[in-house]
């Protein structure tokens, strides 16, 4: 097992990593920046080192910062959590290359899968089912474009390689668009991404958004925990999310899970791992790979009782799975909302003190959250301040455990979206279940 862990990350998953490494007797060190001294993970941790001032490009995106770091503390390894520096090929190399295990798969299969139009085809090739498209990258002739467009039908979409979180994308609708926005998608990727590849796609009008876990430990072995709904967003960005998927059936989980994991041997993947997909009308179409540990991981390990980070924690120390396939119950349901420090309304970001704080209990009812009385929410990062689980052995039940929560919920001094999630919980889509990607943004809040 791995000896002293560095937690390169802030916030509710710095300290869900910590608690996983206490439980497995790993010894921890928290970087944090100069806005982050007093929290509750680097006061808890082991050891504590500062890595820059407040800007996350100067402290938790500081590459050398990190390694030094570890250096320092005699660390072995590297948790990067989920966004910052998680996906970051360079990163994974630079850590490697210093001599200490970075927690995650290898930096060419970061490579493979941050890349669009790369892991497209890898999967492909591994038997997982894409949405029909360019097979690669656009050139710069007109006329075969537009061939392709009609080919694949009306409305297409124009994604960049390298893009993320809802940016370098843009839907056409009819053929006297499509040459305007490739040029423009390209531009778009070229200053903000680095890499002006895009590529086509057919745009699916009301798709459902699941996701398969998985996890590998570079033996030759994987397994997946079943699949996650993540329907519920507003502009790319998940709001409420599920396990299992409604109306997902056994055979049709089996079927899709069978071929993540395949894909999963063929690639070399070592770690936690999440192949996401648009649903619709009983087919699977995969869109990208998160080479990481999700935000939503708590839902599935509820509903399967496996411990995702530690899973992951266990692998980067060369040990195989803890479990095999057949392992793997499904059990209940299970529902996370993200609590975020921002206007339920405008969603405006909402830094500031919090003056009270209680987190709701009961059977079935997990808070992950870094918080507490007293604790300032910087302005510098992400608005999420906690992720609030429900588990019950129905949907009905999890939903039921989740309006309570809600309502038992205490953070006075700022503005948090807690009133939002009241409002997605008691809709009767919501509850009936299978809402798709734009039915928050349209249905709930009207916007087009």
């Amino acid at each position: 097992m791995l000896e002293k862990v560095v937690i390169a990350n802030r916030g509710e998953i710095a300290l869900r990593i910590l608690r996983a490494c206490r439980e497995l007797g790993i010894k921890t060190v928290a970087v944090h920046s100069t806005a982050d001294e007093d929290l509750m993970h680097v006061r808890l941790a082991d050891e504590s080192v500062c890595i820059g001032p407040a800007p996350a490009q100067q402290s938790y995106l500081n590459i050398p910062a990190i390694i030094s770091a570890a250096e320092i503390t005699d660390a072995v390894a590297i948790h990067p959590g989920y966004g910052f520096l998680a996906e970051n090929a360079d990163f994974a190399e630079q850590v490697e290359q210093s001599g200490f295990t970075f927690i995650g798969p290898n930096a060419d299969v970061i490579r493979l899968m941050g890349d669009k139009v790369s892991a497209i085809s890898a999967m492909k090739k591994a038997g997982v089912p894409c949405v029909p498209g360019s097979d690669g990258p656009l050139g710069d002739d007109e006329k075969t474009n537009l061939a392709m467009a009609k080919r694949i039908g009306y409305p297409v979409i124009i994604k960049a390689a390298g893009g993320g979180g809802g940016r370098g994308m843009r839907v056409v609708h009819q053929e006297s668009e499509l040459i305007n926005a490739i040029s423009l998608t390209k531009s778009e990727a070229g200053s903000v991404f680095g890499n002006d590849m895009v590529y086509m796609e057919k745009f699916l009008e009301t798709p459902r958004h699941v996701e398969i876990q998985v996890l590998a430990d570079g033996h030759g072995n994987a397994i997946h925990l079943g699949e996650r709904d993540c329907s519920m967003q507003r502009r790319h960005q998940k709001v409420v999310e599920e396990a299992p998927a409604p109306g997902i059936t056994e055979q049709m989980r089996r079927h899709i899970g069978e071929r993540c994991t395949q894909a999963c041997i063929e690639i070399g993947y070592k770690g936690a791992g999440t192949f996401e997909f648009l649903y619709e009308k009983g087919e699977f179409y995969f869109i990208e790979m998160n080479t990481r540990v999700q935000v939503e991981h708590p839902v599935s390990e509820l509903i399967t009782g496996v411990d995702i980070i530690k899973e992951q924690l266990r692998i980067a120390s060369n040990q195989p799975l803890s479990f095999k396939q057949e392992d793997i119950k499904l059990n209940g349901h299970a529902i996370e909302c993200r609590i975020n420090a921002e206007d339920p309304d405008t969603f405006i970001p909402s830094p500031g003190e919090i003056k009270r704080y209680h987190a709701p209990g009961g059977p079935g009812i997990r808070m992950d959250s870094h918080i507490y009385a007293s604790y300032k929410v910087p302005p510098h990062y992400d608005s999420m301040i906690g992720k609030l689980i429900t588990h019950g052995e129905t949907r009905e039940v999890a939903i039921a455990r989740m309006q309570m929560a809600l309502e038992e919920i205490v953070i006075d001094g700022i503005k948090t979206n807690v009133e939002l999630q009241k409002r997605i919980l008691k809709d009767a889509n919501f509850q009936k279940g299978g809402t798709n990607i734009h039915y928050l943004e349209r249905q709930m809040f009207g916007e087009k």
